[in-house]
């Protein structure tokens, strides 16, 4: 918001504008014009100088001897030619000639002589500017009468007929002639061309401002549109919406504004109170801005409704990185991100097209996706398929020189063969193990699912403060309390499992039961809690890995399933209770504004808004609605909850498929490509080397940064519309869009 400066009526300056566009377009058409008959006029004389030319080959020095008589041919007056031979030339289009012949025959009764010839020069339309393919003819008759036929013929054709003395000598004065006038038209139509293409050249300067002008005066008007006149026609009312931080500057600017126009009745602005819905508006800046549309994306927020836009700046470019874990890769999105960020005055000028434009306006995004990437990959250890031993392994060799060289493949046991457990991350040892990805794959499912439940937990406990700012308490006990204890109670268990299982089970102990072959499986352990079955537990190991867990479990289970006629039954019922609890006649108010507004002359002018109805103690949603609806919408929101709840647990395991499937295609791509290069020798290797580095850094920017960071991104984003926001946000809401010069400006050079 700011304060304008009202140094010159905008009035003023269109009507000029006005006036200087339409002298322009007359000046602009006056040229045109004369530029078509100076355009007409050259054509006429090029035709001419043509049909002279092409004439000399139509005549012989006996016929030369013949026409002697009649010198001027056809312009000559029938009635003293006295029977000679007499012609017409002229020119007329290719396509009409043949038809233009056998009419001559028809009308002469074949005594008539055609003689014709293309015209090879290319000549131009004055009018439309296409390219005209025309023919010289010469048509030799005898007698008046035909000669005024065949005059009506070219009439009829479209031919054009110019005078063509028969001397020799005549004709090629007459062309010197015709030669020295077009060139002098020539050198008229080179000056016309000029002017006219300086006041073009002009009217391009000034387009720019001129279209802004038109533009924001449009834009003007087109709001003022919106407004609406007293009954006394003395001043124009409008309604909107300002932020409350804007309202000082609001009023300045009225007050600015009415006093440069010298008004009598001062403009101002009063607040009134209204059950009208606001609209939504999130303060953003360049950091932001590019998170919020992503959740803009998805649907606007209502108005007051808990924004996920602040948490997303921290939880899509993690949720990416679990995904696209390497240093190296993320290193390049780093980069990449980093560069458009340092250079984003520059680059904000340029106009790529809206490829760019998207990636620009992501560039915070890209950024924090690559550091976030770096992250993760320096705890998966990965740099390009490779590991960097950056604590030194926590493993030791426990066998002799002769043991391992004899033997391609060693196991290690990690009772003995350890010492300590590796600070950050995993140990770059693995690298070179044999069951790496059996590892890394339960490694990661782990993870995932945690991350899964953490999140979709976060998202539920988001929904108790939407409860809350709208008052909604009771909303807290029967919708927030049951999803997040079925959540907590199914999932949340199991990952605690992953836990106490980590800290349990451990190679170095001395009770057999705590030793890692004792461990049991989650997933099946899971299983058999819901479907209430029991395992065989291996001779000197336990089937549960602490005393009470069977108990627990049935306990947990019990309230699981307790839960789902809770999230069901509870908001109906409470709907029920609060409409048989109300008064059964709803009393409708109406809200009244009346406003008086007093002028300089002592009048009064009233204004009188009357909103629209709402009936008393509050309005909902749930308030429009049959009961019968909300039963039906109630179960179908019960069902999707609790079926969701397990497909939004296994849909979060796409970070444990595409985290192994990206560092699988950065290993196959090292040893595929670069790998060969590096196992090269001599000088022929070295020279080789580069270009299957070219080869390796292609593939790699194209395939592993791009295709698989957009299809990362993708199910980043995926994860956050439907497993994550689904759980509390609504998105039902509209955007404040304030009158601004600059976005009606920036929105038309878009379209």
């Amino acid at each position: 918001m700011f304060v304008p400066n009202f140094k010159r009526s905008r009035s003023l300056a269109i009507i000029d504008l006005e006036l200087h566009l339409e002298k322009t377009e007359t000046e602009i058409l006056e040229l045109a014009a004369n530029n078509v008959n100076l355009q007409t006029s050259y054509l006429e004389l090029s035709e001419m100088i043509q049909v002279l030319e092409r004439t000399d080959q139509f005549f012989s020095d006996q016929e030369s001897h013949n026409f002697d008589l009649n010198k001027m041919g056809t312009h000559r007056d029938p009635e003293k030619s006295n029977g000679h031979l007499g012609f017409v030339a002229g020119v007329i289009s290719r396509e009409r000639e043949y038809a233009f012949e056998r009419m001559l025959w028809r009308i002469s009764r074949g005594n008539v002589f055609v003689r014709r010839c293309d015209v090879d020069v290319a000549l131009t339309d004055p009018k439309t500017g296409n390219v005209l393919h025309k023919s010289v003819f010469v048509v030799f008759f005898q007698g008046d009468q035909l000669q005024a036929r065949i005059r009506k013929v070219c009439t009829g054709f479209h031919a054009h007929m110019y005078p063509c003395p028969s001397s020799h000598s005549e004709r090629q004065e007459m062309v010197k002639n015709v030669k020295t006038r077009l060139e002098d038209l020539q050198v008229i139509i080179n000056q016309t061309s000029d002017h006219r293409t300086c006041v073009l050249q002009a009217a391009l300067k000034q387009l720019p401002t001129w279209s802004a002008m038109v533009k924001k005066m449009k834009g003007i008007y087109h709001t003022l549109n919106l407004f609406n006149v007293d009954l006394g026609s003395k001043c124009l009312i409008g309604e909107g919406w300002v932020p409350k931080r804007e309202l000082e500057l609001v009023e300045i600017a009225l007050a600015a504004g009415s006093a440069s126009v010298g008004s009598t009745v001062p403009s101002f602005i009063n607040v009134l109170d209204t059950k009208k819905e606001p609209p939504t508006h999130f303060r953003t800046n360049k950091f932001t801005r590019g998170f919020q549309n992503l959740i803009d994306a998805y649907g606007i927020a209502g108005y007051r409704e808990v924004n996920p836009g602040l948490y997303t700046c921290i939880t899509f470019p993690f949720l990416f990185a679990v995904m696209f874990g390497d240093m190296g890769h993320g290193t390049i999105l780093f980069l990449l991100g980093l560069w458009m960020v340092i250079d984003e005055k520059r680059l904000s000028k340029k106009r790529g097209g809206e490829i760019w434009n998207i990636f620009f306006a992501g560039r915070y995004i890209i950024m924090l996706m690559g550091l976030f990437a770096m992250y993760t990959g320096f705890h998966y250890n990965d740099i390009f398929s490779k590991s960097i031993n950056v604590f030194g392994t926590r493993w030791v060799n426990v066998y002799n020189r002769t043991t391992v060289l004899t033997n391609p493949t060693l196991q290690l046991n990690p009772s003995v063969a350890t010492r300590g457990v590796y600070p950050m991350g995993i140990d770059p040892i693995w690298q070179s193990a044999s069951n790496k990805i059996i590892f890394l794959n339960t490694y990661k499912m782990k993870l995932s699912i945690i991350f899964g439940v953490l999140h979709m937990v976060f998202g539920v406990c988001m929904s108790v403060e939407n409860f809350v700012f709208f008052k909604k308490y009771a909303y807290i006990i029967l919708q927030f309390v049951p999803q997040v204890l079925f959540l907590l109670l199914m999932f949340g268990y199991m990952c605690f499992m992953m836990f106490y299982k980590w800290v349990k089970y451990s190679p170095t102990t001395d009770v057999e039961a705590d030793s890692p072959g004792c461990a049991p499986s989650v997933l099946i352990m899971f299983i058999d809690m819901v479907l209430f079955k029991s395992e065989t537990a291996l001779p000197g190991c336990e089937v549960n890995m602490f005393p009470i867990q069977k108990n627990l479990e049935m306990i947990f289970l019990v309230v699981a399933l307790l839960c789902i006629p809770w999230i069901l039954l509870g908001k109906p019922l409470y709907i029920k209770y609060q409409r048989r609890n109300r008064p059964a006649g709803p009393v409708v108010e109406v809200d009244e504004i009346v406003e008086k507004i007093e002028v300089t002359t002592g009048k009064e002018i009233i204004i009188t808004e009357v909103a629209e109805s709402h009936e008393s103690g509050g309005h909902s949603e749930e308030d429009d609605e049959p009961m019968s609806e909300i039963w039906i919408h109630q179960a179908i929101h019960t069902i999707e909850y609790i079926l969701s709840t397990i497909s939004h647990t296994a849909s979060y395991l796409r970070l444990w498929a595409l985290s192994l499937a990206h560092a699988q295609l950065s290993e196959v791509l090292w040893t595929m490509v670069l790998a060969m290069g590096l196992q090269m020798n001599g000088y022929a290797g070295a020279i080789g080397l580069f270009f299957i580095f070219a080869v390796w850094e292609f593939f790699t920017i194209a395939i592993m940064v791009m295709m698989e960071g957009l299809s990362a991104f993708l199910h980043t984003l995926r994860l956050h519309w439907v497993e994550f926001m689904s759980k509390f946000y609504v998105g039902n809401g509209y955007p404040f869009t304030p009158f601004c010069f600059k976005d009606i400006l920036i929105v038309v050079e878009d379209d």
